[in-house]
């Protein structure tokens, strides 16, 4: 396997089976980034966002047994409109006053596919819900290991309902990419 070279679902495989990735994880917050688009005025424009406070953790048991948490800041996102991005923090949406934190709780991430399947759940505004996607691997030396992922969200599925004339789209797309160093 080459050097912060893309892992296989086979070489990912052997290397939890080894036990070589055993221990505890933290992500790298000044490395790793978590982006949310969404298409606003009846599809016509993307909005881009990208949520500047993140953080988070996760356990490799020696059996190979992964599991972990991502938690971002909702006050954080910055889509480079200032009056866009304090609505997005309001009631209306984040509602970030009460709601400090997105949190994505991973209970197992497997070897799948040409890489990873991450199965676990997704909290915005206190409300939980299931997810599942897919996601590449990559590794440098078993010190460190990037995970990158795309996910499909119903902002409806978690109280994100106010749509001023339909002009908000309601599926947005959530972008991924952790990078985990052992500690």
């Amino acid at each position: 396997m080459p050097p912060s070279g893309q892992m296989t679902a086979s070489e990912l495989d052997e290397l939890l089976r080894e036990g070589k990735l055993a221990g505890t994880w933290v992500l790298d917050a000044s490395r790793s980034e978590v982006r949310l688009l969404s298409k606003t005025m009846w599809g016509l424009v993307s909005v881009k966002g990208v949520f500047g406070r993140i953080e988070g953790s996760g356990t490799v048991s020696p059996a190979g047994e992964a599991s972990g948490t991502i938690t971002v800041a909702s006050e954080s996102i910055d889509t480079k409109m200032k009056r866009r991005d304090e609505h997005l923090r309001s009631a209306d949406f984040f509602d970030a006053a009460n709601h400090p934190s997105i949190i994505f709780t991973a209970d197992q991430v497997r070897p799948s596919g040409k890489g990873v399947t991450v199965t676990g759940s997704l909290t915005v505004r206190g409300r939980t819900r299931p997810m599942s996607f897919d996601a590449q691997a990559s590794s440098v030396d078993g010190s460190e290991v990037s995970l990158d992922g795309e996910v499909q969200v119903d902002r409806t599925d978690f109280g994100l309902t106010w749509n001023q004339m339909g002009m908000a789209g309601v599926n947005n797309t959530i972008t991924v990419h952790a990078v985990f160093t052992r500690q």
